[in-house]
């Protein structure tokens, strides 16, 4: 952790829902004109996508199971030392990795591939990271004990596996059951590198449906916010939140337990607002007076 130079990080597995809580985080940065480096999950997979193919057969016919949320298919070291490096002198050594062609082009690359290292932005007020694994701590590497707001994204796991399943099958154009094999192949990995994160994490957005779910390989449809509550779980900064502000501002919210805030599934974005802002505004002005 470091007061100068503070690191924010969302994690949570593939389907989870992140990238809402992203989009929160990049609003309040614009808002606030908070100039942040940004760090994307998956620039630290060990393989590019044709060689992940490769090395997910070879791990078969083994029979072993490899996937992207285990150690030996990614750079967990590096992480953490970037995350080390970025705590102590503000940048640090990052890639992307381009998904598809649109992405690709300007570095006259394939999809599937990754950019090389380069140093993050000079000057940058944060470093925001976003993946599977911001808070992974295993006996080489302590990704988490550097993250200064750790935020995870955990919804039931039904719901996780329909959002997953729903997303790869329309905007990537994988099966329904090439995605479901893939869920069968990460489970190993996701009960040992993913769940244990949320031990760590700072502050948790658990959204639980009000339907039925029971069978997520059949679900037709992803259920809608206003089907749905979210559990927000305060840890670390559960001493800085005003709750009775928070239910007072937020419409059918309510306490279930002296640490945990439910809302509505609707209200999942303005509470992320209103419990984000005055965070990030503290470790701002804690940056500004270090400097």
């Amino acid at each position: 952790m470091s007061v100068k130079h503070p690191i924010i990080a969302i994690t949570g597995s593939s389907g989870a829902g992140t990238t809402t809580v992203k989009k929160a985080f990049e609003d309040t940065f614009r808002r606030g004109g908070y100039d942040a480096a940004i760090v994307e999950g998956d620039s630290f997979h060990r393989y590019d996508r044709a060689e992940m193919k490769v090395a997910v057969a070879a791990a078969e016919k083994e029979g072993k199971n490899l996937s992207h949320f285990g150690a030996d298919a990614n750079l967990f070291e590096k992480l953490a030392e970037l995350f080390q490096q970025y705590s102590e002198t503000g940048t640090g050594k990052v890639r992307k990795y381009l998904h598809n062609d649109e992405e690709g082009a300007p570095y006259n690359q394939k999809a599937g591939t990754f950019t090389p290292w380069e140093d993050t932005p000079a000057n940058s007020d944060l470093l925001f990271y976003e993946g599977l694994h911001g808070g992974v701590v295993t006996d080489t590497a302590n990704v988490a004990q550097w993250v200064d707001l750790l935020v995870g994204v955990v919804p039931s796991v039904n719901l996780e596996w329909i959002q997953k399943i729903s997303r790869d099958v329309a905007e990537r154009g994988y099966s329904p059951e090439a995605v479901t094999h893939t869920i069968l192949r990460r489970m190993p990995d996701y009960v040992e590198y993913i769940t244990p994160q949320f031990t760590h994490s700072h502050i948790n957005f658990q959204r639980v449906p009000l339907v039925d779910t029971s069978n997520p390989f059949i679900a037709r449809d992803i259920p809608t916010p206003d089907e749905s509550l979210v559990v927000i779980r305060f840890n670390k900064y559960r001493e800085l939140q005003d709750y009775a502000y928070l239910q007072s501002m937020i419409h059918d919210s309510f306490m279930s337990r002296p640490n945990t805030l439910v809302v509505p599934g609707g209200k999942m974005g303005f509470a992320m607002q209103i419990i984000f802002r005055p965070l990030l505004e503290t470790l701002m002005e804690q940056r500004r007076q270090a400097m």
